[in-house]
């Protein structure tokens, strides 16, 4: 299978995600070692946590314009050579504010780089395979979520907090250049496509076939599906800033098995985002409705998220067996809905796919500013570990009703023919 072209580019993009999440999450590891160290309290590293949302929320769409007008190609290896640069600096820090400064730019170098992979993606995968790659390539990433606590625990031991960063900075220097070296923008100048790949895929709509951006009704249209991105994006962003945290100071374990908890709730994710785009795709495929595959499943799978979450607000006094096992489940099920999610803006502005994507992303950009900031400060003004994960599920219902609002199956384009359509027939 990996022989193929389309696959060995759909196998980059993996390696990308997993490394920029290896390289957002590692702070919250590493804040057992550099925490103390800079005298930081609770609060202080959860706005180290969130420094980097906020470049990555600025150039959500930004950062999707940039990879829809100069191409994938071009723009994700300048973004892995920025997020690789920010990645050493953070292992140079001295203090509170070179910390946030390095967080800074990696949130900038990182802006970029999933609405522009879904530009990639939208020109290199079938439409109807769109859920099962944006489903693979976010596994992906939550394999970084779940090998980062481990392996920067080891680095750390082996080298210290500063070598962890430095050398996981190197590993995002070589895939820029692998990418570079590799990817075209168009599929059909690749070198080693066939025939029957090129078949398979839609038309190559590069910068100079690009239409016009309808700005205003391109968010009118992701205003619902960012939002409920935002609901999904809350638990993310608390999971994987606190979960760590939770393990070491709720239960009071050392950091190695800490890590190896905190490892498994991340690899419940990894089949749940694996899951959910298989099944959107075969939704999709069996029953035609793509309201079914994107909505429905959505609003089911939160609603299972809020339930695996409901033992730690009824139950005091969780063992650690049972605390693990509703996070995980929770974990499981909010990485359900990433499939159809991401294939949502392709769904509905496929020539415009890697601004759509980038709007709806900050909805999970915005999230990851506020949910470590409030985890911290709940955990700092009550001492409870549990509080932040109980706020989680008013976000996850809210989630749930807004799901139903999203139209994947009116496509931009066909609302485009349908105005000039009409405007026709007022001239008439």
């Amino acid at each position: 299978m990996f022989r193929r072209a389309t696959m060995r580019v759909l196998l980059l993009l993996c390696v990308m995600y997993f490394i920029t999440y290896v390289d957002r999450v590692n702070v919250s590891t590493a804040a057992s070692a550099f925490g103390p160290e800079m005298h930081l309290s609770h609060t202080q590293i959860g706005l180290v946590f969130s420094a980097f949302a906020y470049p990555y929320l600025v150039f959500q769409i930004i950062g999707g314009w940039v990879g829809d007008r100069f191409g994938p190609r071009r723009t994700l290896a300048l973004c892995g050579i920025i997020w690789a640069g920010a990645t050493v600096l953070t292992g140079l820090a001295g203090g509170l504010a070179s910390m946030l400064v390095a967080r800074l730019l990696l949130g900038l170098g990182e802006g970029a780089t999933f609405p522009t992979a879904t530009r990639a993606m939208s020109n290199w995968m079938p439409p109807e395979k769109r859920g099962m790659a944006q489903g693979i390539t976010h596994a992906a990433s939550r394999i970084g979520n779940a090998v980062a606590p481990p392996i920067i625990g080891w680095l750390m031991i082996a080298t210290n907090w500063r070598g962890a960063f430095i050398i996981t900075g190197i590993l995002s220097f070589l895939w820029a250049i692998a990418w570079i070296w590799y990817f075209r923008d168009n599929p059909r100048e690749h070198p080693r496509i066939t025939e029957d790949e090129c078949a398979a895929l839609p038309t190559y709509s590069g910068a100079k076939n690009r239409p016009a951006t309808p700005w205003r009704r391109l968010f009118a249209r992701m205003a619902p599906v960012t939002a409920v991105y935002f609901c999904y994006g809350w638990v993310l962003w608390l999971f994987l800033s606190w979960i760590p945290q939770y393990f070491l100071h709720n239960y009071h374990m050392q950091l190695t098995k800490s890590a190896i908890f905190a490892s498994g709730v991340f690899f419940a994710g990894v089949l749940g985002d694996w899951l959910g785009g298989s099944l959107t795709d075969a939704i999709l495929k069996k029953s035609g409705n793509v309201r079914m595959a994107r909505n429905l499943m959505v609003g089911i799978c939160m609603f299972l998220t809020l339930l695996s979450l409901a033992p730690i607000m009824f139950v005091s006094d969780l063992s650690i067996t049972l605390a693990a096992c509703c996070l995980s489940a929770g974990f499981f099920f909010n990485e359900m809905t990433i499939g159809p999610m991401w294939a949502v803006p392709m769904d509905i502005a496929p020539k415009h796919s890697g601004i759509a994507s980038g709007v709806m992303n900050t909805g999970s950009a915005l999230a990851a500013i506020v949910s470590p900031v409030v985890g911290g400060f709940l955990i700092d003004r009550t001492g409870n570990w549990n509080l932040p994960f109980i706020i989680s599920m008013a976000l996850m219902a809210l989630g749930i009703v807004l799901s139903f609002t999203m139209q994947p199956n009116r496509t931009l384009d066909v609302d485009e023919r349908d105005i000039k359509a009409e405007g026709v027939r007022k001239l008439v």
